[in-house]
Formats: C-alpha cells, sequence, structure tokens
C-alpha cells in the first residue's frame, strides 16, 4: 500500500462508512471479527489501521498505516497510529500480544512479507486476526469489476483466493486456528437487518475473519527469508 494511493480519498472512504451500505458492512465485519476474539485483550496493534474504525471499535489502542491523512482521521478517535509499511514495521520483535489486519492485505503489494514482519513482532503464543473479501465471493467479483473500471479506493488492491491466503499463512509459519465468515448476501441485494456470522470458512460468505496463532517457542528466523 502506498501513501499516495489514498491520500487524496482519505475523507471519502471513510465517509461511506456513514452511508447505509458501509454501516451495513461494517458492521457485520465487525460481529465476525468479534466472535473469534471478542474486544481484544493485551496489546495489540492494526496494521493497515487506516481511520481506524476496526481499531477504535476494538479498542485497540495502537496502529500503522503508510496513509498521514488517514492516520489523522485514526488520531481522531482516539489511536495511537503513526507512519509505517507492513512490509518494515517500525516496531521490535515480540512487541505485541495480537495484530489485526481488517481488510489491508490486499492493499500491500509484499503480502507474504508483511505477515512475516506480523510474526516477528508478536509474541509466542499471539494471535493474529486477518480479515478479507474473497477474490471468487460475490462482493470479490464485485470489488474486481469496479478494480478493473479504475474505482480509487480498488484500482490497487489485489484480492485473493481462500486457498491463497491459507498458502501465505503456511509459508509464515502460522497456524489456522479459527475461522467465521459473514456478508451471505450480495451486493445487489438489501443487507440482511442481523447479519449471520457463521463458524469455519465458508464459501459463500463474502467477509472472512481468520484467527491464526504463532506458535511458542518458534523462532522467527526459520521463515524469515525475505522471498516472496
Amino acid at each position: 500500500m502506498t501513501t499516495q494511493h489514498f491520500d487524496g480519498i482519505a475523507g471519502n472512504y471513510d465517509a461511506w462508512y456513514d452511508r447505509p451500505e458501509g454501516r451495513a458492512v461494517f458492521g457485520a465485519e465487525l460481529k465476525c471479527i468479534r466472535s473469534l476474539c471478542g474486544c481484544s485483550q493485551g496489546s495489540w496493534l492494526e496494521v493497515g489501521v487506516g481511520t481506524g474504525r476496526f481499531a477504535s471499535s476494538l479498542h485497540i489502542r495502537t496502529g500503522v498505516d503508510p496513509s498521514l491523512p488517514m492516520l489523522r482521521i485514526a488520531k481522531g478517535r482516539g489511536v495511537a497510529a503513526c507512519a509505517g509499511l507492513g512490509e518494515d514495521l517500525p516496531f521490535p520483535d515480540a512487541s505485541f500480544d495480537g495484530i489485526l489486519l481488517a481488510l489491508s492485505l490486499c492493499f500491500m503489494p509484499h503480502p507474504l512479507r508483511v505477515l512475516r514482519e506480523c510474526r516477528r513482532i508478536l509474541r509466542p503464543g499471539g494471535n493474529i486476526l486477518i480479515g478479507i473479501v474473497p477474490a471468487g465471493s460475490s462482493w470479490g467479483r464485485a470489488y474486481i469489476r469496479k478494480k478493473e473500471a479504475g474505482h480509487p479506493v480498488y484500482a490497487s488492491a489485489n484480492f485473493f483466493q481462500v486457498s491463497e491466503i491459507l498458502s501465505l499463512l503456511e509459508k509464515t509459519g502460522l497456524t489456522l486456528s479459527k475461522a467465521a465468515g459473514t456478508l451471505f448476501w450480495s451486493p445487489e441485494q438489501p443487507a440482511e437487518a442481523d447479519p449471520r456470522v457463521e463458524e469455519g470458512i465458508r464459501p459463500d460468505a463474502g467477509f472472512l475473519a481468520l484467527l491464526c496463532i504463532k506458535a511458542a517457542g518458534q523462532d522467527t528466523g526459520n521463515f524469515d527469508d525475505r522471498k516472496d
């Protein structure tokens, strides 16, 4: 993710979440994330914190993002946000009990490097929670069409198949613990008044949350070969 991509659209990006569609989608995604971890316990970081909506709702106090306009909005929500790239996180080893990547991994040019960096700064036994829009879902297909049409948000996004994310986790040395899905309506349908959240990796889910664990006793160097 580059600073230039979101710098000019930070306000419009954030305002979408206050519209009816944005409120419905965010509410479902937040409910799904909470089904796996509740409110964050211990010291958590959101990588790709954006404007801080997820972090502030989940009581995550620290965030990192390359876009200064996005960070200013996040700070207004009480998030101690700093500038930085997911591929080169400005934190020492074993700094956090948990890391959230909510819809940000698809905007990062080197996702494997990002996950390795997240693993590096995670304490043994800590959690990484990843939220994605699967490429094969109705929502993923809709966003890919928007990307191809040059949409200002999705133009630089690369949406993943679930199998690709699982492969990245394996290469990073992270163990999938739990998963849950939501957005069981399509973008063309009315939102569910009480959005369903289903356990497991559901192929019909427009949003998936994956909770991963860094096993105690693992050495960061075993997986840190810097190759994508």
